[in-house]
């Protein structure tokens, strides 16, 4: 099929001169905003919208939609003279053979601005959305503009009413396709608003900038002078707030990590996750894993390198490492086949999920959820992050609402405690729709708190009227000690398995084994009986 756009590609520029005026029109798009205005996008560290469909894409593979979109201007002959390019630029391409619908704004054309047509190119939605709603194809906006300007409104006589050019095919598309957005240059307005609405983002270190509105606006509004990076750079965008998952060194990073992403997903919610072939044996045993966990139960441990000797190797991509790091997001293949990992971080605050952190599990959830993509929860959660600040915050609403979306998942999860799951925060880790298989480790211990903090507060008048408080609290806490033993839970069968840590991987690949042959029974169902997933 590459074969064949590449081919379909060539067609539409022809060797003779059949059709002068068709040619010329389309000389004039790759034209774009001129000689000078492309040298101020390079001079910026950016690229134009076509260099990056082209280091994006397929080779050869892009089918451009609209490319004689423009304001012609004629001689008093009414001949032709010249044609400025619409500033968006759209079609259809493909990704690893399989096809995207792709566009962006053309920064060196008015800045990237709305072009005022009948029928939108993309950028406020228009044809490009519909390609892939239609197509049932995953949608990639690379953004490079501010949407629209006052300047329009002379020329319109009238302002537009928000929403006339509304979201509508966005929010659309968010549980049909796979939606990635690429912020590359200042998004503001629209685009920056499609931007949010999208599965994964990714902006560029020092060229990207994302935000409600531009300096020149928070300047009027509130007296403040702010440089752009500091509104919204990446330090703020993607570390701090969160409002864009990943930050990438360069524009072909953030293509590489968007290839990557999209290697995970299916086309569409009515098809599953591609399964890529495995070399590395599903059968494998580490031994490291036997010791990875401290034998002191507060000294901290690196997940991150738990879950690789685990998954495929080289298989993780991490998702918004940035932000709310206290729990790690990434996909991964277990045996070939895609799975969501959530795993706490025990390196920031114990691993205690706070107000970010909540966040960042609530959208991964939903994103694995969307694409029928098992999870596996790797936990190690001493509950909600406790303490003025995390009330300020609004920690405790946002922990629950991981629980309620963790309560209406319908993928196939795995519960592997590795060492605490306490809590509300623990019930966040858990998915009572499916078959609620709980796996632990030796080293796991759970309740509705921790003994030691558990025995302060339940036999507090005990412990004080004690002639030695300190004394009696730790006898108290000796007494209660074995009943927590995750043995004793797997006596009553309120844990399914207690299991080796070296035999994590074997089990894990078996597990998501049967679970993707499931999926594929529940998504044949549905599509036989015409039922959207």
């Amino acid at each position: 099929m590459k074969r064949m756009i590449s081919e379909i590609d060539a067609l539409r520029q022809p060797q003779d001169d059949k059709f002068p005026e068709l040619t010329f029109r389309r000389l004039e798009s790759q034209k774009m905003g001129g000689a000078a205005a492309i040298e101020r996008q390079h001079q910026a560290g950016r690229l134009t919208v076509r260099e990056r469909i082209s280091g994006l894409v397929d080779v050869s593979s892009f089918l451009e939609v609209g490319s004689l979109a423009g304001t012609g201007t004629y001689n008093d002959a009414n001949v032709l003279v010249s044609v400025t390019p619409a500033p968006y630029v759209a079609g259809l391409a493909r990704i690893d053979g399989r096809p995207v619908a792709v566009g962006g704004e053309d920064f060196t054309v008015r800045g990237g601005t709305t072009f005022g047509s009948s029928r939108r190119k993309g950028g406020q939605g228009g044809f490009i959305e519909d390609l892939a709603h239609h197509y049932r194809i995953p949608l990639i906006n690379l953004i490079d503009g501010a949407g629209g300007s006052v300047t329009s409104l002379k020329r319109r006589g009238h302002a537009v009413f928000p929403g006339v050019h509304g979201f509508e095919r966005s929010v659309e598309l968010l549980g049909e396709v796979p939606v990635v957005s690429a912020v590359l240059g200042t998004a503001a307005g629209g685009p920056a608003g499609r931007a949010i609405l999208s599965h994964f983002s990714v902006m560029v270190r020092n060229t990207s900038q994302i935000f409600a509105a531009g300096p020149p606006v928070v300047k009027r509004s509130l007296g403040q002078t702010v440089e752009k990076n500091d509104l919204g750079g990446t330090k703020v965008a993607v570390d701090q707030a969160g409002t864009i998952h990943n930050s990438a060194a360069s524009e072909d990073e953030a293509f590489e990590q968007i290839r990557r992403f999209l290697s995970f997903m299916p086309n569409n919610v009515w098809e599953l996750p591609p399964v890529a072939d495995c070399t590395d044996s599903i059968h494998r045993s580490d031994d490291r894993l036997a010791n990875i966990v401290p034998e002191k139960r507060t000294q901290a441990y690196n997940m991150h390198k738990l879950v690789a000797m685990v998954c495929d190797e080289g298989s993780d991509f991490e998702i918004q490492p940035t932000y709310g790091k206290s729990v790690i997001t990434m996909l991964a293949r277990l045996g070939g086949r895609p799975v969501g990992i959530i795993a706490n971080n025990p390196m920031v605050y114990g691993g205690a999920m706070d107000v970010h952190s909540a966040r960042k599990q609530i959208h991964f959830m939903e994103l694995c959820d969307t694409f029928h993509i098992p999870l596996v929860f790797f936990v190690d959660v001493p509950g909600f992050m406790v303490g003025l600040k995390a009330e300020q915050e609004g920690t405790l609403r946002e922990g629950m609402r991981a629980v309620y979306v963790a309560g209406k998942l319908k993928v196939p999860t795995i519960t592997l405690v590795i060492r605490k799951c306490y809590g509300m925060a623990g019930m966040a880790t858990c998915n009572k729709n499916d078959i609620d298989l709980k796996l632990a480790w030796p080293s796991a211990e759970w309740g509705s708190l921790p003994v030691e903090g558990g025995v302060a507060a339940a036999f507090r008048k005990d412990i004080m009227s004690a002639p030695d408080p300190a004394a009696r609290e730790k006898e108290i806490e000796a007494e209660l000690k074995p009943y927590a033993s995750p043995y004793r839970t797997a006596e009553a069968f309120a844990v399914e398995e207690i299991i080796d840590p070296r035999m994590t991987r074997p089990i894990l690949c078996e597990f998501i084994a049967l679970a993707e042959a499931r999926l594929r029974a529940d998504v044949g169902l549905k599509l036989r009986y015409g039922v959207q997933p």
